[in-house]
This record gives structure tokens, C-alpha cells and sequence, in this order.
């Protein structure tokens, strides 16, 4: 398979899965800029060499061609985001306002990304093993897809 056709793939399934869908919508970046950052960072560990700016633009899942220029633009849009809410985190921290119980539910989603995340990391090699596995995976993803939807509802969460 081609380069493009391996990050292409990789970057629709990423951004068809749906707990990166709800943390994709509740987030600074757009659809456009998430997909630009990723193909920023991970296209090179796909294609196992440095790439140029160019490069990645035809990366991009859209069918348009896009300019190095548009490309590098969405970036900078990208990074500045995710900067922002690093800073925003950072204030809050500062401020006091993560000792607050109002972010409870929001580490405990965390915890459970984290959980998730282990999980995956963790599969067994054995067969009989890899589908009890993938059951807990499901339930795990069952339970933060709903965690992720009740605090995206402005009444549930910290807004």
C-alpha cells in the first residue's frame, strides 16, 4: 500500500471512531485542523522518513488539491487551539478551580480514556483470551461514549 492509502486509511478510522468524534466536536479544533495536526505529527512515523510540508497537504482526505500555503495555514490554526487550551487548563489550575468538585466527572472520564486507552495497549496475544478482551474494551467504550455525552450536555457538565 502507498503511503497516502496507509495515512489515509489510518486517519479515517481515527476520525470515524466515535469517542473521537465526541472529543473532536467538544474541542477547539475543527474537523479540518484535527486532520491536518495528525497528519502533521504522524505521517512521518507512517512513512518512516521526513516529509515536506507538500507532502503532507496531499495527505489531506479532502479530493481537492490543496496548497503547502492552505495547509500550513490550517496548522498554525491547529496548534494555536490546541496551545489555548493548554493555557485555559493552566489558568484554571492556577485559579483554583480544578480543586473544585465541579470536575469530578470530568477526571473520572479521563480516568476511564485512560482505561480505554490501557486496554487496547494490553491486548492478549492468545485467541481465546483476545475476545473476552475486546468484550471489555466494548463495554469500557459502551460506558465513556455515555460519560463523554452527559458532560457535552452544558446541564450535566461544568459550564
Amino acid at each position: 500500500m502507498k503511503l497516502k492509502e496507509n495515512v489515509q486509511s489510518w486517519l479515517t478510522g481515527s476520525l470515524n471512531d466515535p469517542i473521537v468524534k465526541i472529543l473532536a466536536k467538544n474541542s477547539h479544533l475543527t474537523k479540518t485542523q484535527l486532520e491536518t495536526l495528525l497528519i502533521d505529527i504522524l505521517s512521518e512515523n507512517i512513512a518512516g522518513k521526513p516529509l515536506k510540508y507538500d507532502e503532507k497537504a496531499r495527505l489531506r482526505l479532502m479530493k481537492a488539491k490543496i496548497s503547502r500555503g492552505a495547509f500550513n495555514r490550517t496548522l498554525k490554526q491547529a496548534k494555536e487551539n490546541v496551545i489555548k487550551a493548554i493555557y485555559t487548563v493552566l489558568l484554571l489550575g492556577y485559579l483554583g478551580v480544578f480543586e473544585s468538585t465541579t470536575l469530578d466527572p470530568y477526571l473520572e472520564v479521563a480516568n476511564k480514556l485512560q482505561e480505554y486507552v490501557d486496554a487496547y495497549k494490553n491486548m492478549p496475544n492468545k485467541s481465546g483470551e483476545v475476545n473476552e478482551h475486546l468484550k471489555v474494551i466494548e463495554i469500557i467504550r459502551e460506558e465513556l461514549e455515555t460519560s463523554l455525552k452527559q458532560l457535552s450536555n452544558a446541564s450535566e457538565g461544568f459550564v
